[in-house]
C-alpha cells in the first residue's frame, strides 16, 4: 500500500506558488502606476459649429476667433438683465436645444435638467463613437465618469417660483457625472469635480490616476460651461476679469481680461498598453500628470508662480521627461495683466531656461473661443494633442506685443503668430497643458503623439443624427420667441 504524501512539499509548493502571485500583483501594479495614458477618442461641442475635433483643429490652426455678441435667443427669458452686461463671449447657438427621446428622457424631465447635463450626455456619446465603442456595450462595466463642472447654477434661475421634483433632480452639479453613469449602466466612480477653473483637468487627472490603479480599465474625463442665466457673468464682472473691448489678448501688452466661453468636452481614456492589444485608435497619449495648491499667497485669488513652477517639474518627473523635451505649452492664458506675467514666469523658470536654448512656443486657446472656465482645461489638453499630432503649432490669436511685464532673458520662448512647423522636426513632440482654478487647485499634463500603430485600427462610429428640439421649461412657453432651431 502506498504511503501517503507527505504534507511540507504540498505547503512549500503552496507558498512558492502565493508568493509568485503576489510578485506579479506588484509588478502589474507598477507597470499600470509607471505606463501612459492613451486618449482614443473625444466629443466636443464649441462655438461656430465646431462640433469635432477636426472643426476644432481648422478653428484652432487658422487662427479663428470664435467669440461674437450673445444670439438674441439666448438672452431670453432675462433680456432686461443681459442688458445691463457684457454681451460678448463664444456661444454653443443651440445650447437649449436637446433629443430626450434618444436618451429616454421624458420630455417634462428634460425640460428641467440643465442644458449641461444635456450636452454631457451627447458629447459622452459622441466621445465613445470616436473611440469606435459601441455605448450600450459598455452597460454594467466598471467605466469612470470623472466630470469638471463649476460655478453658478445659472439654470436654476430659470425655475424662478415653479420648482418641483423634476428640477431638484436635474439641476445641481454632483448630478452631473451620476446623470451620465446612470444612463450608460457604468458602475465606476463617477465624480463631479469643481476646482473652479481648473476642474476639466482635474477630472483627466483623476481619470488617469484610476486607470494607473487598475480601478478602471476605461474612463470618460472632461468638463462643460454654459452661460445660462445672467447671474454668474454679473458676479465675474464685478470682479474686473473681463475684457471691456471683448477680445482676449494672452500675454500681449493690451491684455485686459478676458470674454467666457461655453462648450464641452469629453475624452476617452484607457492604459496605453490596453488600447494597442484591442486596436483602438489613438489620439495622443498622456505621460505625465501633476496637481498642486497654492497655498497663502498674497490673496486667495492671487496665483503663485511658485506653485505654478512646482506642478510643471512634477508632471516633468511623473512622465520621466525632461524640460529640453517640452516644444509646446498650452497655457492657463486668461489674459489679464498680473497673471500672465506670473505664469510666464513659472514657465521660463520650469522649462524655457532649463531646455538647453531649444524654441518653446506659449499658447492659449482662450485667445480663440473665450475663457471655458470648468471646461477650459479639457479643450487646452484636446489642442496640445492635435498640435503634437499635426506637429503643427497654431497662432496665438491677438498677440502682437509682449507684455512689458513678462521677462523672458535667458530662454527662446515663442509666440506663434501664424501656423508654424514644430519647432523641431527630428525629436518626438510633446506638449505640456496648464489649468490653474481661482482656489488655488493647479494641475499639468505632459502629452505626446499616439505611437505608430502595429496593425489595423479600428475605426470609429457613426455619431447619432440627433433629433434636436428647443428644450426650455414648459412654464416659460414652448421656446423663446422668434427662436428657430440651429441647422
Amino acid at each position: 500500500m502506498d504511503e501517503p504524501e507527505s504534507p511540507a512539499p504540498q505547503g512549500a509548493a503552496l507558498r512558492r506558488a502565493t508568493d509568485t502571485i503576489r510578485r506579479l500583483r506588484t509588478e502589474l501594479a507598477e507597470l499600470r502606476a509607471a505606463g501612459p495614458i492613451a486618449v482614443i477618442g473625444a466629443g466636443v461641442r464649441l462655438a461656430d459649429g465646431i462640433t469635432d475635433l477636426d472643426g476644432l483643429w481648422s478653428a484652432l490652426s487658422g487662427g479663428r476667433d470664435l467669440t461674437g455678441d450673445m444670439p438674441a435667443h439666448r438672452r431670453w427669458p432675462f433680456e432686461d438683465e443681459w442688458a445691463q452686461l457684457p454681451l460678448r463671449g463664444s456661444f454653443v447657438p443651440d445650447a437649449l436645444d436637446f433629443d430626450p427621446d434618444f436618451f429616454g428622457i421624458t420630455p417634462r424631465a428634460a425640460q428641467a435638467l440643465d442644458p449641461q447635463h444635456r450636452l454631457l450626455l451627447e458629447v459622452t456619446w459622441e466621445a465613445l463613437c470616436d473611440s469606435g465603442i459601441n455605448p450600450p456595450g459598455l452597460h454594467g462595466a466598471q467605466v469612470g465618469t470623472y466630470v469638471g463642472i463649476s460655478g453658478r447654477q445659472d439654470y436654476a434661475d430659470w425655475a424662478r417660483q415653479c420648482p418641483d421634483a423634476y428640477w431638484a433632480l436635474g439641476n445641481g452639479h454632483c448630478l452631473a457625472a451620476g446623470r451620465i453613469a446612470y444612463t450608460f449602466g457604468f458602475t465606476g466612480p463617477a465624480l463631479a469635480i469643481d476646482t473652479a477653473c481648473s476642474s476639466a483637468l482635474v477630472a483627466v487627472v483623476q481619470a488617469v490616476q484610476a486607470l494607473r490603479r487598475g480601478e478602471v480599465d476605461l474612463a470618460l474625463a472632461g468638463g462643460v460651461n454654459l452661460v445660462l442665466a445672467p447671474g454668474s457673468t454679473r458676479a465675474i464682472n464685478r470682479t474686473g476679469s473681463l475684457s471691456p473691448d471683448g477680445l482676449c489678448r494672452a500675454f500681449d501688452a493690451r491684455a485686459n481680461g478676458f470674454v467666457r466661453g461655453e462648450g464641452a468636452a469629453m475624452l476617452t481614456l484607457k492604459r496605453l498598453a490596453d488600447a494597442e492589444r484591442d486596436q483602438d485608435p489613438i489620439l495622443g497619449v498622456i505621460h505625465g500628470v501633476a496637481m498642486n495648491q497654492d497655498g497663502r499667497t498674497s490673496g486667495f485669488s492671487a496665483p503663485n508662480a511658485e506653485a505654478q513652477r512646482r506642478v510643471i517639474e512634477a508632471a516633468l518627473a511623473d512622465a520621466g521627461r525632461d524640460a529640453a523635451e517640452i516644444g509646446l505649452v498650452e497655457a492657463h492664458g486668461t489674459g489679464t495683466s498680473l497673471g500672465d506675467p506670473i505664469e510666464l514666469s513659472a514657465i521660463v523658470a520650469a522649462l524655457g531656461t532649463r531646455n538647453g536654448g531649444r524654441p518653446l512656443h506659449v499658447g492659449s486657446a482662450k485667445t480663440n473661443a473665450g475663457h471655458l472656465e470648468a471646461a477650459s482645461g479639457s479643450l487646452g489638453l484636446l489642442k496640445a494633442l492635435l498640435t503634437v499630432r499635426e506637429r503643427t503649432v497654431p497662432p496665438l490669436v491677438h498677440f502682437d506685443t509682449l507684455n512689458p511685464r513678462i521677462d523672458l532673458r535667458g530662454c527662446d520662448i515663442r509666440f506663434a503668430d501664424r501656423a508654424q512647423p514644430w519647432p523641431d522636426p527630428e525629436s518626438a513632440p510633446l506638449a505640456g497643458v496648464s489649468s490653474f482654478g481661482i482656489i488655488g487647485t493647479n494641475v499639468h499634463v505632459v502629452a505626446g503623439p499616439a505611437p505608430v500603430p502595429t496593425a489595423p485600427v479600428r475605426p470609429p462610429l457613426p455619431r447619432p443624427d440627433w433629433k434636436r428640439v428647443p428644450c426650455v421649461p414648459a412654464f416659460l412657453g414652448d421656446a423663446p420667441p422668434g427662436y428657430v432651431v440651429p441647422a
